[in-house]
């Protein structure tokens, strides 16, 4: 029991919300520790919530094996597994472990409840395209073209693109573009593949808007989706040297 005029000791639930809001992520991280340790703070829903915040306190600092280790102690309490496996994917790419990324993202796939499979399938689609594993990209993408829904015209757009890479032919590119700038989907992420799409069908201007517009939003948001989409950053910021030195030949 407190002392008489003294407030009780703050709950787990109370540390999750400050870590939740917190602007910085020493001041999350601090956070989510006291959470931790206070009243309510092993219960595993709980504790998996609290780690999070720590998790993402450690990614947005770099600190990807520490942040891997807390993403591998959430995969142990068994609460979200998918979730945790995603966590943990991307920890590993922060350290270049592709290898190791991929083998949490096919786990992801394996675990997920049915309204998530097509979300972890383009992840991992994405994750070998991205290493240039076209081939593979192209069997996880067309597995979230086949469960998605809202967000299949993007699946079904970096399909294409990863099919393209391979050398092979695509029907209605033209289509597949025009589908996807039409959709909620492609806003945010959807830029990135919007641009690469026009790169393929000779717009460059359009290229460069798309990628532009991907480029800005993504390296000028939270420090946590710059980590999270450093690959697409890269990628797309190496398109856009190629299309000004276009641009300076045309000129």
């Amino acid at each position: 029991m407190p002392a008489p005029g003294k407030a009780p000791p703050e709950t787990a639930e109370v540390w999750l919300r400050k870590a939740t809001l917190a602007p910085l992520s020493r001041e999350r991280a601090s956070f989510a520790r006291k959470g931790l340790r206070a009243r309510g703070g092993r219960d595993p829903t709980l504790r998996a919530m609290l780690l999070r915040q720590l998790y993402l306190a450690y990614m947005e600092d770099r600190l990807f094996q520490k942040a891997l280790k807390v993403a591998q102690d959430i995969v142990a309490l068994d609460v979200m597994p998918d979730v945790a496996r995603q966590d943990a994917a991307r920890a590993c790419l922060g350290l270049d472990a592709v290898d190791d990324a991929v083998g949490h993202l096919r786990l992801a796939c394996r675990v997920c409840p049915p309204s998530r499979r097509a979300f972890h399938s383009w992840t991992l689609g994405s994750v070998y395209y991205l290493a240039e594993r076209y081939h593979e990209a192209i069997a996880a993408f067309r597995k979230a073209a086949t469960w998605g829904t809202s967000d299949k015209p993007l699946y079904r757009a970096q399909l294409a693109l990863a099919t393209l890479a391979v050398g092979q032919t695509v029907d209605d590119l033209e289509g597949l573009r025009d589908a996807l700038d039409d959709a909620p989907c492609g806003q945010g992420y959807g830029k990135f593949v919007l641009g690469e799409l026009a790169y393929y069908l000779g717009d460059l201007d359009e290229a460069h808007a798309c990628l532009g517009s991907f480029v800005k939003r993504t390296a000028g948001g939270r420090v946590a989706l710059q980590v999270a989409l450093e690959r697409e950053l890269e990628k797309a910021r190496a398109l856009l040297g190629r299309l000004d030195e276009a641009r300076m030949k045309r000129a």
